[in-house]
């Protein structure tokens, strides 16, 4: 009996020395928060900014060197599949030639920073962490096979641009500001185009180009009043969605006929 109770207490005491080596103790922990977790889209909504802002908490073990910090900030929007097409100009008009689909990728992704990520990490760090577009995994279907591509390739390079241009997909290294040596704050701009979902915001620490801690918030974005009635009717029960849009583009056409006739 006693040699059961030994070897229960060494399998016992094996179980936490494992979990205190999986969980090592941190020296900094991130408090962050959002100014706003819920964005209402309204008929009159142009964009807006919400803004981040937290503190890096310091405990015991913290190294009493250590008072240089670097931040980056992901914010990863509603994921979705998209198409790139290439268009050549053939016989006088432009015609699809080509296309790549990338799957379930970010329909809103920006990256932010104190400084630029080649002046936070190494090429290697900064290709594990994803730090900066060209880093980010971007799941394409190239024929039969799935996988992201070199960050040049043809198709990829547009679909950031396209993105980039409507204000979707964006980059900005100096957008972190560190108020004092712990407390910091950067802007996440919306603009009109926001895709409605959830946004996933993740903040990374990093410090002498090693990660040392990261914690994750998010916020919605949400359609509200006549616009949220009609994406819901569409989702929800198409065929009446769709029979009250057919018959208010006959009474649009009637109303039409009726107003520009010729007595």
């Amino acid at each position: 009996m006693s040699g059961c109770l030994l070897r229960a207490a060494f399998a016992a005491m094996l179980v936490i020395g494992m979990a205190g080596i999986a969980r090592p103790s941190r020296a900094e922990r991130l408090i962050v928060s959002v100014s706003n977790h819920r964005v209402t889209v309204t008929p009159a909504y142009s964009g807006e900014e919400l803004v981040l802002f937290g503190s890096v908490e310091k405990d015991a073990s913290t190294p009493p060197g250590r008072n240089s910090y670097d931040l980056v900030v992901t914010v990863i929007g509603p994921r979705a599949d998209m198409v790139t097409r290439r268009k050549e100009r053939k016989f006088g008009i432009w015609v699809n030639t080509d296309y790549r689909e990338f799957i379930q990728v970010p329909a809103y992704l920006a990256l932010f920073s104190n400084r630029p990520f080649d002046a936070i990490a190494s090429p290697d760090v900064e290709r594990r962490q994803q730090l900066g577009l060209n880093n980010v995994l971007l799941t394409q279907r190239v024929g039969t096979d799935y996988g992201d591509v070199v960050p040049n390739d043809a198709f990829r390079s547009a679909f950031v641009r396209l993105r980039n241009e409507h204000g979707l997909y964006r980059e900005e290294t100096s957008a972190v500001t560190f108020l004092t040596p712990t407390l910091f704050r950067t802007g996440i701009p919306l603009p009109a185009a926001v895709p409605i979902g959830t946004y996933t915001v993740e903040i990374k620490l990093f410090s002498d180009g090693a990660l040392i801690t990261r914690t994750d918030t998010a916020f919605d974005i949400v359609k509200v009043g006549f616009e949220q009635f009609v994406a819901t009717s569409a989702r929800q029960d198409g065929l009446v969605y769709g029979m009250f849009t057919a018959f208010m583009a006959l009474m649009t056409g009637w109303m039409a006929s009726i107003v520009f006739r010729k007595d």
